[in-house]
This record gives structure tokens, C-alpha cells and sequence, in this order.
């Protein structure tokens, strides 16, 4: 079996779901491009934990953890089957390398059941959800995902769902197509340069040097699903950025695909 690739994709909000527009369209087509999937394990910036979870649920719930939303969005469901063995592999190799992990039972929330139905939307691949531990840096997470990469040689697909920008407060709604704030821009390119270079030791200590890093993500739950995917793609060959635009000037949608 041919390895995976792995993917690090901006989610959005649900309502990406009803007005797709052109994040919501390069998404779907991403989902076009994975072939010969056994399963997936994808990691949500909506599910933290003290020590890294792995759903085990047999049938995952659709979870709306989102609120004030059209009642179409609460509609809508993602009825996945679980997979425990792959949580249970994905708990073990967490384990052998010095991770402290655990299974659990959980749903799918609409970090991971939003992209994924815009991907693979005949929900019919066996799905895990893997928690973000909030207190931990990103060295840690990249960690679980090299930890995670022989999942790839196994017909897995490693997602980590978040955003690439994560600032709620500072969104201009007056924004329109294509404009991009100066300090949301300084951010975005400095991390995709960082990418490419494959300067992974910069990226770790992405707080200390990016710029307006602490403005871009208050909070970096949103951030440290990148790290997931870039541990698991540490070894790819290629390394393809996706530039999905930017809502509200200050969203930004880039996302990457390692294969």
C-alpha cells in the first residue's frame, strides 16, 4: 500500500457547510484528490484534553458544539462509522514514544465533521477523532504526529483541522474579497516561508518569532493541529501549500498537503 499523504486544513465556520464559496470549493476538491483510504484520524481544535484522547466510538455522534446558527446547520449530520482499532494502534504508538494517551469516547465535532463532509461527504470511511492538549507547545504536538506517521503506510489519513488565523475579535466584516490586514499578511507569510524552508525549528518557537503571532492566534488551540500535520508529514517529499483565501481580512484559510 502507498503512503498517505497528510493534511493540515483551516475549517472555518460551519456555515462553510451552506455558502461553501472558495475555501468550501477547495476543500471538497482536496477530498477528490485522497485515493485508497482505509480510515481517517483527524485532530479538532474543538476537543482539548490534558494528555492526548483517541475517540473509540463505535458510531460517533455528530456534535453541535456551534450556537446561533440557521437551523439547516443543525440538520445536518455526519454518520461516519467510528474505529476503534485504529484509535486503539494510534494510542499504542503514542505510547511506545513516550506520550501518555488514552482512548475515549467521543463524537465528531464540527472541527472534524465539517471539513470531512466537504471531503469525503458519502461519509463512509471509518473515522477517529484525536484531542489538542491546549497547556502543551507545539514541539509536543508535532511530536504526536511523528509518533502517528506509520499510520500513513497503514491507509490512514492524518488530518489536523484548525484555522490558520484565529482571531474572532479583529475580523472586519466591511472586508471585501481579497483584502488581507497588514499584520494578518506579515503572520501568514512568515509561517508559509517557514514551511517551505522546512525550518521546522523556527515554527516551533512560532510565538517568540513570528510576527503578530499572539494577535493571530490569542489563544493557539486553533494553531496546533498544523503541528499534528507537520510531525506526520515530516518525511514527505513534497510539501503543498493551499492558499484558500482570507475572510473578513483577517481569517486566513491556508492550509497544506504533505505527500
Amino acid at each position: 500500500m502507498s503512503r498517505l499523504p497528510t493534511l493540515f486544513v483551516s475549517h472555518g465556520s460551519p456555515m462553510t457547510l451552506i455558502d461553501p464559496g472558495r475555501p468550501g470549493a477547495a476543500i471538497a476538491a482536496l477530498g477528490r484528490r485522497i485515493e485508497k483510504l482505509k480510515a481517517i484520524l483527524i485532530a479538532s481544535a474543538h476537543w482539548l484534553t490534558n494528555i492526548p484522547g483517541v475517540s473509540t466510538t463505535k458510531q460517533p455522534e455528530t456534535i453541535y458544539d456551534f450556537y446561533g446558527f440557521p437551523d439547516e446547520l443543525y440538520r445536518l449530520t455526519y454518520p461516519a462509522p467510528g474505529a476503534p482499532e485504529l484509535a486503539e494502534r494510534a494510542v499504542g504508538l503514542m505510547t511506545a514514544a513516550g506520550i501518555p494517551a488514552a482512548g475515549a469516547e467521543y463524537g465528531l465535532d464540527h472541527g472534524a465533521w465539517s471539513p470531512l463532509k466537504l471531503m469525503f461527504p458519502e461519509a463512509d470511511v471509518p473515522t477517529a477523532q484525536l484531542s489538542i492538549q491546549p497547556e502543551q507547545d507545539p514541539a509536543h504536538h508535532f511530536g504526536v504526529g511523528q509518533a502517528l506517521a506509520p499510520l500513513r503506510d497503514e491507509g490512514v489519513l492524518i488530518v489536523g483541522s484548525g484555522q490558520f488565523t484565529h482571531n474572532l475579535r479583529d475580523i472586519d466584516r466591511r472586508a471585501g474579497p481579497g483584502q488581507i490586514a497588514d499584520w494578518t499578511k506579515a503572520f501568514v507569510d512568515w509561517i508559509n516561508a517557514r514551511v517551505a524552508e522546512r525550518d521546522t525549528a523556527s515554527l516551533l518557537d512560532y510565538r517568540r518569532q513570528a510576527p503578530n503571532a499572539r494577535r493571530a492566534h490569542p489563544t493557539d488551540e486553533h494553531f496546533l493541529p498544523l503541528f499534528v500535520a507537520l510531525g506526520a508529514g515530516a518525511e514527505s517529499a513534497t510539501i503543498e501549500h493551499l492558499d484558500l483565501g482570507v475572510t473578513g481580512g483577517t481569517l486566513a484559510w491556508d492550509s497544506y498537503l504533505l505527500h
